[in-house]
């Protein structure tokens, strides 16, 4: 391990290999979709995209590698106990970096199919990102704007329908899709602004999740709600990492059952869509009691081995 190194070696050296890991395995996925792209047969077309499956575990395999390499890492990790590579899941997280994602699928990798992200359909159309999500088979999503569907509420039900068809290749393929239910990153910042409840916490939206489970709950195995902590990180967790400044990256994942969700009273339905509101709040209340009881643990660890002496009065 090379974390003996200054912290601005460590930087650029993380960044570079960072960098040739993610166009090494992007542009075999890109490569792919040309070849899938080309291809008339649905099974070629399946066993394709099961290798660019396998690249992204690779990358995700090879994320590992660099984080072992730069930093002496810890990595606390409960709950994948029964977990299986052929089932279907949706995973709902808290979301605090930019470097969750690189921990998540290094985490999960050989416990659950590779996570997959649904995307806004203008993606499809950005310069290889696009062409590599498609190979994925990430899910691109129609959503109609607010304003459009306050004009016309009938719309509601035509992104259903869409989205539902984008799933259906899910059926017969074992799938695990991730939703950030914060939609953005924790801050103290934008947690003063939300006036959220919570200590660690974004107030969570229901929404996404609710739609997720109303295009294609029926598939899923469970629900894993994922709680992601950086206990020793600076405030930027991203940066810190690729510095060698963190030591110990805490996750818990429990397996919840699915929630099933009526499309049509969710969307016509307001005291339906408060109820399940109410639900991912208690989701949310007891994993941001659960950040603050890891927190403490860890804090009370390391005061115990600054201080092996120090008694606590009876």
């Amino acid at each position: 391990m090379l974390n003996f190194l200054p912290g601005p070696v460590l930087f650029i050296l993380s960044l570079s290999l960072l960098i040739i890991n993610t166009a090494l395995w992007g542009s075999l996925v890109c490569l792919g979709g040309l070849v899938k792209i080309l291809m008339p047969v649905q099974g070629a077309r399946n066993a394709i995209t099961a290798l660019m499956n396998r690249f992204m575990w690779a990358w995700a395999c090879c994320n590992g590698g660099i984080l072992y390499l730069i930093a002496k890492i810890e990595w606390d990790v409960q709950g994948l106990d029964g977990l299986d590579k052929n089932s279907w899941y949706l995973l709902i997280s808290n979301h605090l970096s930019g470097f969750d994602i690189a921990a998540q699928t290094y985490v999960l990798r050989n416990h659950i199919p590779m996570l997959k992200f649904f995307l806004k359909k203008e993606l499809i159309y950005v310069p290889i990102m696009g062409l590599g999500c498609w190979a994925l088979d990430m899910p691109f999503m129609d959503r109609t704007s607010p304003a459009k569907l306050k004009k016309n509420p009938k719309l509601r039900g035509k992104d259903l329908a869409t989205t539902r068809r984008a799933c259906e290749k899910f059926k017969n393929m074992p799938t695990s899709i991730i939703n950030y239910v914060e939609g953005s990153r924790f801050t103290e910042d934008k947690r003063q602004r939300q006036d959220s409840p919570y200590q660690y916490l974004l107030r969570p939206k229901a929404g996404g999740i609710a739609f997720t489970l109303s295009a294609m709950g029926e598939q899923f195995t469970n629900l894993l709600d994922m709680t992601i902590v950086y206990p020793d990180a600076p405030e930027d967790i991203l940066f810190g990492v690729m510095n060698g400044k963190v030591s110990k990256i805490i996750v818990r994942i429990n397996a919840l059952p699915v929630p099933q969700v009526d499309a049509t009273r969710y969307f016509s339905d307001s005291e339906y869509r408060v109820e399940f509101q109410r639900w991912l709040n208690q989701v949310w209340a007891e994993k941001d009691q659960q950040i603050h009881a890891l927190l403490q643990t860890h804090q009370n660890v390391n005061n115990k081995a600054e201080n092996p002496n120090n008694t606590q009065a009876s």
